[in-house]
Parts: structure tokens; C-alpha cells; sequence
């Protein structure tokens, strides 16, 4: 059922029927929250870090236990032996992301995982030197690109082409993207967005773009972010080059805990492929020979570099577990519900109270609504917490709510909007 579909109602007996009748209600028990005055406070910000499942603690006790009853043999013995750990993770990641298993791995973190893909598939040429991005990029994204563009000799102020919005616009909008594209289309090497912008909330059109860079021999990546575990994907299908992730937002993998990669399945034995190596990316056949020549795995592992973090891994596993019982297309139809519920609470608010800047369209946003208020959110945002309400500031002046549908409940919702409505008529 979509948002559309539903007639909301303004009042708490009709959240609890949502809940009631939700057929996802019960992942919420598979989570620990924290704990205000005695009760579990509203979580809205697993787009920072996601609540930690209840089985992590008993999978990371585990992969201690193993290590100490088994040593270094934990590599090869034990129920999850050390050595294919990663492996466990791989087809419930490509199940999450709509991808093939050779298309996807678990390593590093999203920032590490960005370089190690522009090594390979920004490769300025002639003309063709530019990366295009949003002016509103996350940071580190930002960053990461400049010293990219650098590091192969050019400025960062002539070779990135931002894009902006309209004025007295918030957002992008798909057909300047797609016309910035079309024009500057020879002189682009690399299109790299964030498939949701953590600022605004917009999700781009990942297939549309894609097909109009690649029309223009650009090569295409995405920052999954604020998507991997939010939308429901199809990276295969759409058929970008590459995208990255973190775990630690809605994938509830822990702080800082391991990202993703995705590499289509076009490149998976490209050879001339130019890439950082390391030994666990070699061939898992003749790795412990110990040859002095590089022979990559196909597809995504050949870009692992180290042996993987065990205790991370093992948390993460907690989680992904859950994703692939409760299936992306039922979460997000849950999201989209819970997004338009929140959005009509909002809009009832007094006038003037909050803005929302994330699109209204429900196929134009990810998992959160951006609010700017009308005075001191810093200020709004340290009562909320006071009062046992979790969200988080973005400069300059927005409060992001993101209610995840593995444990964000309706009457959450409901009880969050009513907190906002006694700040709005104070």
C-alpha cells in the first residue's frame, strides 16, 4: 500500500492501528534503544547511526570466543571461519542492493572506498577531465574529488562542474541534471553523485542519469549513503560503473563500522583496468603462493586490499541478517508511509512553524524529511533530546527526522509531531 493509498488521520488511535497492522512491527523488538526517564526514546536518527540489533553483541562475543579457543586456527575453523568471513555478507548485500554477488563486497569505509574507485574509473583524458557533482555534496565527498582532481594535476575549480538549483529552489531537478550532462557531456569523465543528498533528502533518478552520462562516454558512480538500506535498489539493472556505502547509517552495522562497494558486472574481469592492489584482492586459488604479479578476483573482491575486521563484520552480520528477512520492497513501502504520515502531522503545524525542503514527491526522497523552523533550531533540537526525542542539526539550520521502518514505529511518529506542536504554540 502506498502513501496515496491511505486516508491519514491526525490522531493517536489511528497510529496504533498502523502499527497494529503493520507487517513489519515486529523487527522493532530485534533492536536496543536508548533509554529517557525510563522509556525508549523516539529514534529518528538512523541516517546518522543505526540502532544496534540485538544479536551484534552475541556475534562479536562469538568471533572473541573463537579467538580464544582457537587462535589463529579461527581462520579456517569455527562456525564462521575467519578467512571467507566477508563472504557471508555478500549475497545478502547484493540481494540489498539490487545486484548480482560478483558486483558487490564489504570493505573498508565509504570514504576509502571512493578513492580506491576513482583510481579506477576517473581517468581524465584530453578534454575529457571534469567530475560532475552537487554543489551540496557531503563533504567528504567533496574532499575526496578536489584531491582526486589534484592528485591528476588539475584544479579542482577547473575540472568540477557543480550543479545547483534553480533559483529560489531547494532542490535538483532530474532534467537540468540531465541537460548539464548533455552539454557538457565531452568534457566529463566521471559523474559522481549521492543517490540521496544528505542535506535535502532528494533521490536522484540513478537509471536516467546513468544512461545520459554513459551516452556521453562518461563514466558514472553513486554515494549510497543515505540509500543503501533505504531505497529499494537496482544497481545492476540501472548499471552505474560503481557506488560506494556505509553501514553504520541505516544498515545499523555500528560506529564507523565497515561500508560497500558495487563494480558492475560489465568491468568484473577488465583487466587494463587500472586500480590500488593488495594481496586479498589476488586470486583466492593461488594467493598463498605467494607470486610476486597481481591476479585480481573477478568483480568487486578484486579491490579488497587486507584481510577484513572480524568483530566488525560479525556486528554487521546481525543486521543484514534482518534486512534480507524483511526484504527492501517491504521496507520501503513502510517508509513511504511513515515519511507521508510525518509529512501530514507537519503540515498541520501552525503556519509559518516548519518548512519541509525534501521533495513532497514519496519517489523523489530517501528515508528522512529535512525541516528548517522558523527560529533557533539549535535550540529546538536540544529540547527535543530534553524530552526524549533523538534527531540531529545540519548547518545551517536544518533539523533532519528520519524515521527507519525497521524500528520506527507510527505512534513514534504521531508522539514526535505532537512534541513539535506545544515548541510551535509556545
Amino acid at each position: 500500500m502506498s502513501s496515496e493509498a491511505v486516508r491519514f488521520e491526525a490522531t493517536e488511535e489511528f497510529a496504533r492501528r498502523m502499527d497494529a497492522e503493520d507487517p513489519l512491527r515486529h523487527f522493532r523488538d530485534e533492536f536496543l534503544f536508548p533509554h529517557h526517564q525510563g522509556e525508549p526514546v523516539i529514534y529518528l536518527v538512523g541516517n546518522s547511526l543505526g540502532l544496534q540489533p540485538l544479536k551484534a553483541k552475541s556475534n562479536v562475543l562469538k568471533a572473541l570466543e573463537d579467538w580464544e579457543k582457537l587462535g589463529v586456527e579461527g581462520h579456517f575453523r569455527g562456525e564462521h571461519p575467519w578467512m571467507p568471513y566477508h563472504e557471508n555478507l555478500t549475497e545478502q548485500t547484493a540481494r540489498l542492493v539490487g545486484a548480482l554477488p560478483l558486483e558487490v563486497v564489504v570493505m573498508n569505509t565509504l570514504t576509502v572506498n571512493l578513492h580506491l574507485m576513482m583510481v579506477s574509473f576517473y581517468r581524465p583524458s584530453g578534454e575529457r577531465r571534469k567530475v560532475l557533482m552537487e554543489a551540496g555534496a557531503f563533504p567528504s565527498d567533496q574532499y575526496a574529488v578536489a584531491s582526486q582532481v589534484r592528485f591528476h594535476g588539475h584544479r579542482p575549480e577547473d575540472a568540477i562542474l557543480r550543479l545547483t538549483p534553480r533559483a529560489g529552489e531547494e532542490t535538483l531537478r532530474t532534467e537540468d541534471i540531465l541537460e548539464t550532462i548533455e552539454r557538457h557531456g565531452k568534457e566529463i569523465a566521471l559523474v559522481l553523485l549521492g543517490n540521496v543528498n544528505y542535506l535535502t533528502g532528494q533521490a536522484f533518478d540513478m537509471r536516467a542519469i546513468t544512461r545520459a552520462a554513459h551516452a556521453q562516454g562518461c563514466r558514472v558512480g553513486f554515494d549510497l549513503a543515505h540509500g543503501a538500506g533505504s531505497l529499494h535498489l537496482s544497481l545492476h539493472d540501472d548499471g552505474p560503473d560503481f557506488a560506494v556505502w556505509c553501514s553504520y547509517k541505516y544498515l545499523n552495522g555500528g560506529p564507523g563500522t565497515l561500508g560497500g562497494v558495487f563494480v558492475h558486472e560489465r568491468h568484473a574481469r577488465e583487466k587494463t583496468l587500472p586500480r590500488f592492489e593488495g594481496w586479498w584482492g589476488h586470486d583466492k586459488q593461488t594467493r598463498f603462493q605467494m607470486g610476486p604479479d597481481f591476479e585480481a578476483i573477478p568483480g568487486a573482491e578484486g579491490w579488497l586490499l587486507s584481510n577484513s575486521p572480524i568483530l566488525q563484520l560479525a556486528a554487521l552480520r546481525a543486521s543484514m541478517d534482518i534486512f534480507d528477512r524483511a526484504t527492501m520492497p517491504a521496507l520501503r513501502r513502510k517508509s513511504e508511509l511513515l515519511l507521508g504520515y510525518l509529512e501530514f502531522l507537519l503540515d498541520r503545524l501552525p503556519p509559518g512553524f516548519v518548512h519541509i525542503t525534501t521533495p513532497r514527491d514519496p519517489k523523489q526522497r530517501g528515508a528522512h524529511l529535512s525541516l528548517r523552523f522558523r527560529k533557533e533550531p539549535r535550540q529546538l533540537l536540544e529540547k527535543l533530546t530534553s524530552q526524549g526525542v533523538l534527531c540531529d542539526f545540519r548547518s545551517p539550520d536544518i533539523i533532519r527526522a528520519a524515521p527507519a521502518p525497521l524500528y520506527v514505529s507510527f505512534q513514534d511518529v504521531y508522539r514526535f509531531a505532537g512534541v513539535l506542536e506545544r515548541h510551535a504554540r509556545d
